[in-house]
């Protein structure tokens, strides 16, 4: 695929975060890709859609206890120090970028890195103790999507992507234009944004962002619906209930497996095996509010501190009597 400069689509100077929230809806960003296209792990293509087609409930801004809040507020230390590291310049690049021919393929790159002919982007990241480990072996997959959007959309052919591991240790890796995977990219992106085109959402893969999704789209309604003619519907039924026969017997079984084992090590914390270990040790203790109590000696004051909350959709699956298996709530 011919390079092609990027499209300005706007300036993101002094604009408000709203308004830069309203530009993202109206396409897949870099940072949207990997769900997009099913490959992220922490957003479902469906969660993606909900977002676009504006269901998805309102998000309140990041605060300190969120890995997005610090990865913005540590964005410009990573640029810094990655020039420090590598004597590399970089930029601002203070706008919304676009695929000059693909429209819905945007992109806001962290940095522009100036007069080299390596790289031309710069993506910085930040991850903490479990983030951290996705970079083990190099550039998480997610983040590599996120990549090549960005060069797909700017036209560049290569990007460098810097990541300061648990505030101490950073990290600098090269990402090279790949034509294969732009061109898959673009065939899925272009999929997804058709779902979003049409008011259509895709399908759900399993994920628990998926199952959120599911339980957010549709709140629920006393009716019935009627399965028994199709057939895929009905082997998904008979399928799912085998699997939950399955594991409730592979649970009981895990369970008297682990209750063997404690039983043995009695008060002892820990125990070692020829192939590994357990620990076996009692949490803190901890206080909790006694609600009942505090409702009958101060209903007045319980009354002004009670908020009711949505009741939640349970999926109970239940056996015809040509099935006698008990019931069982997903």
């Amino acid at each position: 695929m011919k390079k092609m400069k990027a499209l300005r689509l706007v300036s993101t100077t002094e604009m408000a975060r709203s308004e830069w929230l309203g530009i993202r809806r109206r396409g897949i960003g870099s940072s949207d890709a990997a769900a997009a296209v099913g490959m992220c792990p922490y957003k479902s293509p469906l969660e993606l859609w909900m977002e676009k087609t504006g269901r998805a409930a309102h998000k309140a801004d990041p605060d300190t206890s969120d890995p997005r809040y610090w990865g913005t507020r540590l964005e410009p230390l990573v640029a810094s120090a990655y020039m420090e590291r590598t004597g590399n310049k970089v930029r601002r690049v203070n706008a919304v970028l676009q695929h000059p021919i693909f429209p819905y393929m945007l992109a806001n790159i962290d940095r522009e890195i100036v007069g080299t002919t390596g790289a031309q982007v710069l993506e910085c990241k930040t991850a903490g103790e479990f983030g951290s480990r996705l970079w083990k072996d190099g550039v998480p997959e997610h983040v590599q999507l996120q990549v090549q959007h960005q060069l797909a959309v700017t036209g560049r052919g290569a990007a460098d992507v810097a990541v300061l591991l648990c505030g101490q240790r950073l990290e600098t890796h090269r990402i090279r234009r790949d034509e294969d995977v732009i061109a898959r990219l673009i065939v899925l992106e272009t999929q997804f944004w058709r779902y979003v085109e049409t008011d259509t959402p895709p399908p759900a893969d399993g994920s628990e962002s998926a199952g959120q999704a599911l339980r957010q789209l549709y709140v629920g309604k006393s009716t019935t619906v009627d399965f028994s003619e199709d057939a895929a519907l009905c082997n998904a039924f008979t399928s799912l209930a085998n699997l939950r026969d399955e594991l409730q017997e592979k649970e009981a079984a895990a369970e008297q497996l682990k209750q063997q084992i404690q039983q043995a090590m009695g008060d002892a914390s820990r125990a070692v095996f020829a192939d590994g270990e357990v620990s076996f040790k009692r949490s803190k203790d901890c206080t909790s509010l006694d609600t009942k109590r505090l409702a009958v000696d101060h209903p007045d004051i319980t009354s002004r501190y009670t908020v009711i909350r949505p009741g939640a959709r349970r999926f109970v699956l239940l056996r015809d009597s040509n099935h006698p298996k008990r019931d069982s709530t997903c």
